[in-house]
């Protein structure tokens, strides 16, 4: 068989020749030579050198080696020339360099702080260069790159000064970034015909794998991870305790609350995780417990299966050891304390912060806004507080007698409720949480659980999030109640709180299905799960379709 010699590369700067010098010297030669030349030379090649330096970066993001050769000064350089010779960017592939040009310097940036220092002390820092895509120069696609880059920087202590120096601007960019960039990737990308839109934008997307639909999905899920990028960046100033006045405008705080990676970026914490941060500050405690709406989403993600309920539940308890800001807050969360009192994970906390100053209510005559709050504390103090005491002073008789009476009101709450008799199921359901001893564990689940039943009936949609709350928490982590995932998913869906009836409504699933591996999603989830995903879809308020 004939044997044909490859062709012989005659470039003596070609960087893939370069790579495979064998001689380690020569080959640092060679590579510091030639991110040199780049910026100053034109060639077809280059965009190919970036795509190989790119899948470098993404796979090796701690190797110190192409960073200490002068790779951030090109990059840095690249980008300068992509924002002021137009002709030069829209000449041949060059279109793509701006892109993967702040994606390696991201990537090298991203884990090592010896790295990202060396980015912003080289002779043309990276920064300045940065901000131009993060100002949206060229489009949302390099704009992603340059607030992923940016938040790495600005994660380390060692390069956060660099960055701390635009300060003002790149939190100004962040804040409307965050608002805004949904809408923009919509109107410029996911609702654009496929035939309009650009080009580059949709190769970047999928890479030459997948179709219209692979290039959709990784659309919404780029403009998410911009959003939550933005998001990073201004935590990164936060808990530095920069910007807090800015960050903590009542109008950004309300969409911050909002704010989610959804399904397809479930590792970010989205808007959750910067007002946990600014919670942390005396000034962002009382910002942000002065925006009810703020708290009020607190207080449902921390009755959710949500993955981020317990920072949720955190953040309201930064809120409620703060003796200054901690009344406010009650006076806003009203019943739902004594439903984050039964969390198994943090109840027992919630229930101390709480309750440490009771004394001023009872006897001090403090009063609070609201009479529900009011009657909440006292509930509180009850369950927790006199309820134990008096049934430790009870005799076994009488907790026997409670304990029959308690199976008797299960069962005539049960035929009420299924003779179509729901007040008064509702009724007998309470008397019976009422008598049952805090030891029969398993029966306070069946009664809050069956009240909350009567609640979703009823319309009554916060009553049975509260109890269907109440029914999961008491039921364990070992053993949780299917049941109260279900119809807590039903109560949120009945307040409009889609997020939280879809993520409890997975739960659910999820659940069953560990349970019993023969167990199909039941038809009526598969309806609630597509129901809550069209509403949170994070474009639907753009789509003139939904």
């Amino acid at each position: 068989m004939l044997k044909f010699d490859e062709p012989q590369c005659t470039n003596p700067s070609c960087f893939f020749c370069s790579m495979k010098e064998p001689n380690p010297f020569r080959r640092r030669s060679k590579l510091a030579a030639i991110f040199k030349e780049i910026p100053r030379t034109e060639s077809k090649d280059h965009v190919l050198v970036l795509s190989g330096l790119w899948n470098i970066a993404m796979s090796e993001p701690d190797d110190p080696e192409f960073p200490s050769l002068g790779l951030f000064e090109c990059m840095s350089k690249l980008i300068q020339k992509s924002i002021k010779n137009t002709a030069w960017l829209l000449k041949d592939q060059n279109i793509f360099i701006p892109y993967y040009a702040a994606h390696i310097i991201g990537s090298y940036a991203m884990n090592k702080e010896d790295l990202a220092s060396l980015a912003v002390e080289s002779k043309v820092s990276v920064v300045p260069a940065l901000l131009e895509l993060l100002r949206g120069r060229i489009s949302w696609v390099e704009q992603r790159a340059a607030a992923r880059a940016l938040g790495h920087l600005a994660s380390h202590e060692k390069s956060f000064g660099a960055v701390s120096v635009f300060e003002e601007e790149i939190v100004k960019l962040s804040m409307e970034i965050a608002t805004t960039c949904l809408k923009n990737v919509y109107e410029s990308f996911l609702g654009v015909e496929d035939s309009l839109r650009l080009k580059y934008q949709s190769d970047l997307l999928t890479r030459g794998l997948g179709g219209l639909e692979t290039e959709n999905q990784k659309a919404e899920e780029w403009g998410i991870q911009l959003q939550c990028w933005s998001l990073d960046l201004l935590n990164c100033f936060a808990s530095r305790g920069k910007s807090l006045d800015r960050i903590c405008e009542v109008g950004f705080l309300k969409k911050v609350s909002v704010m989610w990676g959804g399904l397809v970026n479930r590792k970010s914490p989205g808007g959750i995780g910067l007002i946990k941060t600014l919670c942390k500050t005396e000034l962002g405690r009382s910002r942000v417990s002065e925006v009810r709406e703020v708290i009020e989403r607190l207080c449902d993600l921390s009755r959710s299966s949500d993955d981020w309920k317990e920072m949720a539940l955190d953040t309201l308890l930064l809120l409620l050891k703060d003796s200054n800001v901690r009344y406010r807050v009650i006076d806003v969360l009203g019943h739902c304390l004594v439903d984050l009192a039964e969390d198994v994970v943090a109840g027992d906390r919630v229930a101390q912060v709480v309750l440490q100053e009771y004394h001023k209510i009872k006897y001090s005559g403090l009063k609070m806004s609201s009479e529900e709050a009011q009657r909440s504390i006292e509930s509180l103090w009850e369950v927790k507080v006199e309820r134990k005491k008096k049934e430790k002073l009870m005799s076994e008789t009488e907790l026997e007698e409670r304990r029959k009476m308690v199976k008797s009101l299960k069962k005539q709450g049960k035929k009420k409720f299924l003779m179509g008799f729901v007040e008064e199921a509702m009724e007998i359901y309470t008397v019976g949480i009422d008598l049952c001893p805090l030891y029969m564990i398993r029966d306070r689940v069946v009664l809050y659980s069956n009240r909350a039943q009567c609640c979703l009936l009823l319309k009554k949609a916060e009553s049975a999030i509260s109890d269907a709350t109440r029914a999961f928490c008491l039921s364990g982590v070992d053993d949780p109640h299917g049941k109260s995932l279900w119809r807590r998913s039903q109560a949120y869906d009945l307040k409009g709180s889609a997020r939280e009836s879809l993520m409890d409504c997975l739960a659910f699933v999820d659940q069953r299905i560990q349970h019993s591996s023969t167990e199909r999603v039941p038809y009526y989830a598969a309806q609630m799960i597509r129901k809550q995903m069209k509403d949170t879809w994070a474009f639907s308020g753009f789509d003139s379709k939904t």
